[in-house]
């Protein structure tokens, strides 16, 4: 069994400056690719969980997301960091559908592909929906990024690079 790690997009990988569609307005945050080096050199598969609901909501298209995710994964290409799987959900949320976050259905299709170590995972997000999803999903180890209040994480920084830095001192707790 792999462990993992699953990452939210927006407000972890990228600024969130609100239904995020173009190459433009992409913008990683500081101290990403080295927090995603430091889950690597320890052995984690990546993957990433993302509700981009302004597919269904007519914002932008799911060609501008894939367009706008071949540019990210490039990007992380060049920096060796290899994303097993992105699993996004282009639904609205009043489709009630059964991938958006904090629904299991992401999580349930990787789970479907890959034999991971739920126990000895992580997920990080910036909302309570991504912390909710790894409760829901069993993730054992949670990190919320931001300065709004998220209940239940196992930790919470304000931004990418103090996590960064907290892992990096703290090592053996991952």
């Amino acid at each position: 069994m792999q462990k993992a790690l699953f990452l939210d997009r927006d407000g972890v990988i990228n600024i969130d400056y609100g239904y995020v569609s173009k190459i433009e307005d992409f913008q990683f945050t500081e101290g990403i690719f080295e927090l995603l080096r430091l889950f690597l050199d320890r052995g984690y598969m990546l993957f990433i969980v993302t509700n981009q609901s302004g597919i269904g909501r007519g914002y932008y298209t799911k060609e501008d997301f894939l367009t706008l995710t071949s540019y990210m994964l490039d990007e992380f290409k060049k920096r060796e960091i290899e994303i097993a799987s992105i699993e996004y959900c282009p639904h609205a949320p009043e489709e009630r559908c059964s991938c958006r976050k904090p629904a299991t259905g992401m999580v349930d299709n990787i789970l479907a592909k890959y034999k991971i170590d739920l126990d000895n995972s992580w997920l990080i997000g910036d909302k309570q929906s991504d912390i909710d999803l790894a409760h829901n999903a069993k993730i054992a180890h949670t990190i919320a990024i931001g300065e709004r209040k998220i209940e239940n994480a196992t930790y919470a920084f304000r931004t990418i690079w103090d996590c960064k830095l907290f892992l990096e001192k703290n090592n053996g707790i991952f």
